[in-house]
Parts: C-alpha cells; structure tokens; sequence
C-alpha cells in the first residue's frame, strides 16, 4: 500500500494539474451511473414487434352455428316436391321443398273475384252518396262504411292468398347445410305448424389436429359436422370431418384408431403489431399500456387476442418499448 501510495505521489509531481483531471474522469463517470440508474424506467419490459396473432380454442361445450334456420309453409297443404335430402348443402335461394300450388292457386282466383264484387258494390255505394258529402245521413253513412269495409277486407284476402302462393316453395334464406327434413318424401299433408327444413351454416372452420404417434400439426377445414351425437360413447360425442391440405404426407401414416387433440382457429391476423397479454391493462376507459415508463399510460385499441399475444391496432408503433 505504501508503494502504491509513493507512485501517487510521484505521477502527481511530474503531472501536477493534469493529475487531478485524470483522476475526475473515473469519479464523473461513476457518479453519472448512480444518478441516471434511478431515473431508468423499473419493471420488465417488452418490444413492440410485427408478427401473427391467432386466436385459438381448444375446448368441450355446446356448439352453435352462427346463421341458423327453421323454416316452415305459410299454411296446410301437401307436399309436391322435394329437393334436397338432409346432410346436402345448397346456396341461399335455391328451392328446398314445395306444396301443391293447385288448391292455392285456386284460393288466390277465388280472393280476386271476391274483391271485383266487393269494389264493384264499394264503388255503386259511393256513387249513389256522392252529392251528400255535406248532408249525409246516418243511415247512408253505415251503408258507405259497410261497402268500404267489405272492399278492404277482400283487398286483404287477395294480399294473403298471394302471399300463401308465392310462399308454398321454401328457399333457402342463406348458404348452409340441411340438417333436418322431416317430410323427405311428396305427398304428404303437413300442418301450419310443422317445421319443414333447419338449415345451418357450418363456415368452414380452420383447424389443426395434433396426432399423438405425429411430433406435427396438420392443418385442415372443417367439411363436416354430423347433426346427431355418435351411440355408445359415454358422453355427447359428435363426429368431424377435416379436409387435410397435406394429405399426401398423412395417408401412408394415418392408422384407424389414431388419437389427437383439435385446435380449432377462431381468428387470426398476419403481420400485425402485437405483445404479450400481460402488458395490456384495462380500466373503465378501456385498454392501455405502460409506454416508455410506467408513468406513461396510453390507451389502445386491440384487435385479435391470442393465447399469449395480443394484436394492437391503434396507439404503439413497432419497436415501441412497453412496460408491466
């Protein structure tokens, strides 16, 4: 110690002024990093990247299809023809079954013929009370409203006979699948009441299957869905098809018997802003970050939320640093 203090002394004779500068430096240096060390921001931090987001569910419940449809005859009738069979799939518009328009057809000349008399008779009432618009009496009055009546109400026959005809086809209201046809088959009488043909639709739903004997994902598209749940099993089992887009790698590896897990894809989006969920708060405002500092609170707007990631749409920029 005595040595290195002799040296000292000697590099401060010979350097004199300069010594004493060179010495500073170290100390500055040192007392900068213990003040700017508190100012920096505490807490774990994350960079705002570009990337996928998928939003995912893996899960058992009930199911239910977005756009879902019972649809039944405006009346009794018989059924004519049908032209679709359960499980088919048909496009919003087409024809699915339709009723003897003989009887309707018949029910709608016979409205239009009774409204003609009714205008007709409507119309000789008015005539004959024209010129008492200002002396009408009661009597001649009840007599208009009676005739006036009568007209209206074989208008509203016409309206409703027209209605039944132009409805005894049942289209399909949207593009789906047929799921229930209770009457597969012409000729037979149906009541107002009875449900004809429930029509979903099944949007195909991308899905990747994880097999166990496989250490990879197949991606596929939900082509099916069956409408009843399988017999035998010890719960609601319901079967899936799944239209694989790598098939030609599978079919000399898929076994019968083979067991896997379904991940179903609910939503997704392609290089998009995104961070861990854990850095997006929420309050009564809406959902915010930490940005810059934990000082800094900027509120967001979100869009497709992952399992551990979270798409950001408006308020943060790409390399933005966020804090918990």
């Amino acid at each position: 110690m005595k040595k290195i203090l002799k040296r000292l002394s000697v590099a401060k004779k010979k350097m004199g002024k300069w010594f004493w500068v060179l010495a500073a430096v170290p100390l500055l240096a040192i007392l900068a990093f213990i003040l700017t060390r508190g100012n920096k921001p505490s807490g774990i931090s994350v960079v705002v990247q570009k990337g996928p987001v998928v939003e995912e569910l893996v899960l058992s419940g009930q199911v239910k299809a977005v756009r879902h449809a019972i649809l039944y005859f405006p009346t009794s009738g018989k059924i004519s023809w049908v032209g679709v069979k359960e499980g088919d799939k048909v496009n919003r518009g087409q024809g699915l079954v339709s009723l003897d328009k003989t009887i309707l057809n018949s029910a709608y000349q016979q409205a239009l013929n009774t409204y003609r008399n009714y205008q007709a008779s409507a119309e000789n009432v008015l005539d004959s009370v024209k010129d008492h618009s200002g002396d009408e009496t009661y009597s001649q009055k009840a007599v208009r409203t009676s005739a006036e009546v009568a007209r209206d109400n074989a208008y509203d026959a016409v309206t409703a006979s027209l209605y039944n005809l132009r409805n005894a086809t049942i289209a399909a209201p949207f593009s789906g699948v047929v799921t229930s046809l209770p009457n597969p088959n012409p000729g037979i009488n149906v009541m107002v009441t009875e449900p004809q043909v429930e029509l979903i639709d099944p949007a195909r739903q991308t899905v990747v299957i994880t097999l166990d004997s496989f250490d990879k994902n197949f991606s596929g598209k939900v082509s099916f869905i069956s409408f009843t749940p399988k017999s035998g099993e010890s719960g609601t089992v319901y079967e899936v098809k799944v239209d694989f887009s790598g098939i030609k790698d599978l079919k000399e590896s898929l076994r019968v018997g083979m067991t896997g897990d379904a991940k179903f894809i609910l939503s997704q989006s392609e290089n998009t802003l995104y961070v861990p969920s854990r850095f997006v708060n929420a309050d009564k405002d809406g959902k915010y970050v930490y940005l810059g500092s934990k000082e800094n609170k900027v509120y967001i707007k979100t869009g497709v939320e992952g399992e551990e990631n979270i798409e950001i749409l408006e308020g943060v920029s790409e390399g933005d640093v966020l804090y918990d």
